[in-house]
């Protein structure tokens, strides 16, 4: 299937409302041409600053502006989040997310501890994603050098939706920080939140923006909103599974050689529903028992639902995107002198 950057809203919504069977089908063979049919992406998540952001994300309970607000933690040292991703490696995960409640990604000392925590995963021989907020050139160029294979900034949602959800950080700058990290040569995760209060069409628009960036994301997460107590979003009612398995099954089509991730909201998904997910073309999930600061399968249960399923760990940078897949050879480069940390340009 050729690659294409120029989706109109009208076909996605078309892709979308396609009879489950048919949609199925279609996403299952886009898959099979791009993806070994068996194996899934096994990525652990953890949270290396949490609680106090500055955001007001109506989903999220590290910003410090909601009633139901975490409390905000110290920094995690280098080593403790080494010794995690070590943990992460010998129970089977291959990639390892670094995730700190940032709007903007800080300067100075604190940068140069991810830094360190990105250089000391690769150290491990796994891929090294971060979500630090907003970036800048340097910053992004930075992170490349110390070897990060992915950066997550999630657009969340379209456009048209955005402002019901969030009104400290435009779209336009998410994409900016988006635009950065794809000069910088890092792959791209970025993806949204299902169930939100947003339409299927809304759903659609962001799939459609996501699959027209050039290149495709490497890897798209697809949330279902987890409600949080005491957060604007709060009294949602849980997704239909069966929503879910149709967005993941419309970005398999729409970006065919993405990694499409299982993310946030598995725990209220049966066995079945996420057998379905994977045949709609999903081969990524978060590995572990928690996210950021919502649950997730724990690692014992989640062992038994893929070998129930015939389906495996995939290698680390077994992705078909090239990005990922140059990052193993990169490694971590010399550090850039002070200059290449200088202004901020935004």
């Amino acid at each position: 299937m050729m690659l294409r950057h120029d989706w109109t809203l009208d076909e996605v919504l078309a892709l979308h409302d396609l009879p489950i069977t048919d949609l199925l089908l279609r996403a299952q063979t886009v898959h099979r041409e791009h993806h070994s049919p068996d194996a899934v992406q096994l990525c652990t998540l953890l949270s290396v600053k949490t609680g106090g952001c500055s955001e007001d994300c109506g989903y999220c309970p590290q910003s410090s502006k909601h009633e139901g607000s975490v409390e905000a933690e110290k920094m995690l040292s280098v080593e403790d989040v080494i010794a995690s991703a070590r943990r992460a490696r010998e129970a089977g995960s291959t990639r390892f997310c670094m995730g700190a409640a940032w709007r903007d990604a800080l300067e100075g000392p604190a940068f140069e501890r991810v830094v360190q925590m990105v250089e000391g995963v690769r150290g491990l021989g796994l891929e090294a994603c971060a979500t630090l907020g907003m970036l800048d050139d340097a910053q992004a160029q930075r992170l490349a050098a110390a070897g990060l294979t992915a950066y997550n900034h999630n657009l969340d949602t379209s456009r048209e939706y955005y402002p019901e959800i969030i009104g400290t950080r435009t779209y336009d700058e998410r994409l900016a920080t988006i635009a950065r990290v794809m000069k910088a040569g890092i792959s791209v995760c970025c993806g949204g939140i299902l169930g939100m209060g947003e339409s299927i069409r809304d759903r659609c628009e962001l799939l459609r923006t996501l699959a027209n960036l050039t290149p495709h994301p490497g890897s798209v997460p697809i949330n279902a909103l987890v409600p949080v107590e005491g957060t604007p979003l709060g009294d949602r009612p849980r997704l239909d599974p069966l929503e879910l398995v149709r967005a993941v099954a419309t970005a398999r089509i729409l970006m065919p050689r993405a990694l499409v991730r299982l993310s946030a909201g598995r725990t209220e998904l049966s066995r079945e529903a996420q057998v379905l997910a994977f045949l709609a073309g999903a081969n990524s999930i978060f590995y572990g028992d928690k996210l950021l600061t919502t649950g997730n399968p724990d690692v014992d249960a989640d062992q038994e639902l893929l070998a129930a399923a015939g389906l495996k760990g995939m290698a680390p940078f077994a992705s078909p995107d090239p990005v990922v897949r140059a990052t193993r050879e990169r490694g971590p480069q010399a550090k850039p002198g002070a200059a290449a940390l200088g202004a901020r340009a935004r």
